[in-house]
């Protein structure tokens, strides 16, 4: 992995790490704006500007927060929610209502009332029941709803089966069958209270290979024209969701954005030129790729356990409770001595975490300068789902989220306190 050092310390966006340790203590989380804005301004670069009617909208559940949602708004990018929480902090975050999306395989009847009060840009159905109900509420509120459907192309990727979501067998999505998707189509189309844009998919994430994107393209755009035929109806909008693989560990070698949008586009315009159809709005929605490189996550080291001939574990001071993807779908990563940046390495250690799991392990065998009980680790990648997946379990308190720009460094998420940990429990009479 790529990264400066000075005076012997991991630099991150022109901040020493241990530094950070120091003032905010540890865990913590540590995002790059620079790097998030390099990102999205490749994105600018090679996507938005070189296409026409095309957007992006970020994948919120990577990485919600109020300050990286004013990032996003700031680049001129939508935001895809996929929950209420998510949504209220978009309304927090005064983020312009028309260029959310609102995502989700079971959005309650709260939700979509909250989505359609304050007027989202779009409702992707994920279910048979959605188009119904969203009308009757589109109906009382007097409104009109846009909205697409998620679809399941059915194409095979290569990831981790958990995070694999385009195959049919999926919990996301309605399968490309005309006895289930047709009569969706067609009642969206005739019930006044939504307008029908189009389809949304995604093959999954953590992809380094174009051609499940490609497919579900070919996919889409055979949608499209079965529906003109058969409802008479010009589809306006395609939404090719995200999954662009990052890197996590030296054996992951990411694309250019590029790589993926450039053919997809090119299936679509030639697909508009050889059927003679208006382009539809083309989106794509990226998450992790935006934000997992740009983040860190600093531990400090505590109890080291040598074991003979077998192991030798370094436990720090958070673990699975701030980053669950080791332990959820053997996710790899790596890192090293924040302190001891310059240093060659000197042994082999399992770093392990505090949580009472043995799958609490975050890298096995990795090769550092000799470790001791106050060292600072610094996790690489950590910038998509660690904050967004962190849990109390063990009572453990959630990180606090320290943004940086260029040598300057601001809390953006307050560490949790323990009393806030249990805030929201009380003892019955019963009990007293």
């Amino acid at each position: 992995m790529d990264f400066e050092t000075k005076n012997g310390h991991l630099m991150w966006d022109g901040c020493d790490t241990v530094a950070l340790a120091q003032e905010f203590g540890t865990p913590l989380y540590v995002f790059s704006q620079t790097m998030i804005e390099e990102k999205c301004q490749e994105l600018q670069r090679d996507f938005v500007e070189k296409y026409d009617n095309v957007r992006v909208a970020f994948a919120s559940k990577a990485f919600s927060t109020l300050a990286m949602l004013k990032i996003i708004e700031k680049q001129g990018f939508s935001l895809d929610v996929v929950s209420d929480g998510e949504l209220y902090t978009a309304v927090k975050a005064e983020f312009p209502a028309a260029h959310i999306e609102m995502n989700g395989n079971n959005k309650s009847i709260e939700e979509l009332e909250m989505a359609i009060d304050y007027g989202v840009g779009r409702i992707i159905i994920d279910s048979l029941q959605e188009v119904a109900l969203i009308a009757a509420i589109a109906k009382e509120k007097q409104r009109v709803v846009d909205i697409l459907f998620r679809i399941t192309p059915e194409v095979n990727v290569q990831t981790h089966s958990f995070i694999s979501t385009g195959q049919k067998d999926s919990k996301f999505g309605i399968p490309i069958d005309e006895a289930i998707l047709f009569p969706q189509i067609k009642q969206a189309i005739e019930t006044p209270e939504v307008n029908f844009l189009g389809f949304h998919f995604h093959v999954g994430s953590q992809l380094f290979d174009n051609e499940a994107h490609l497919a579900a393209v070919g996919i889409a755009l055979d949608l499209v024209r079965l529906v003109k035929e058969r409802f008479d109806y010009t589809i306006k909008e395609l939404n090719f969701g995200g999954g662009f693989g990052v890197r996590y560990t030296d054996a992951d070698q990411p694309k250019p954005f590029s790589y993926f949008t450039d053919p997809m586009m090119a299936q679509v315009l030639a697909f508009c030129e050889e059927e003679q159809f208006p382009q539809p709005a083309i989106v794509i929605e990226p998450g992790r790729s935006i934000v997992a490189e740009a983040g860190i996550s600093l531990h400090k080291i505590g109890a080291i356990k040598e074991l003979p001939g077998l192991r030798k574990y370094v436990s720090i001071d958070g673990g699975m409770t701030d980053n669950i993807r080791p332990g959820l779908y053997e996710a790899e990563y790596t890192g090293i001595l924040a302190n001891k940046a310059d240093q060659p390495a000197a042994e082999t250690v399992t770093v392990s975490g505090k949580a009472c799991e043995s799958t609490d392990i975050l890298v096995k065998d990795i090769e550092l300068p000799t470790v001791e009980a106050g060292d600072i680790f610094a996790t690489f990648s950590t910038g998509a789902y660690g904050y967004s997946m962190a849990s109390n379990y063990n009572k453990l308190a959630i990180p606090a989220v320290v943004l940086t720009n260029d040598g300057q460094a601001e809390c953006i998420v307050k560490r949790q306190t323990l009393d806030q940990i249990i805030q929201n429990e009380e003892i019955p009479s019963f009990l007293k």
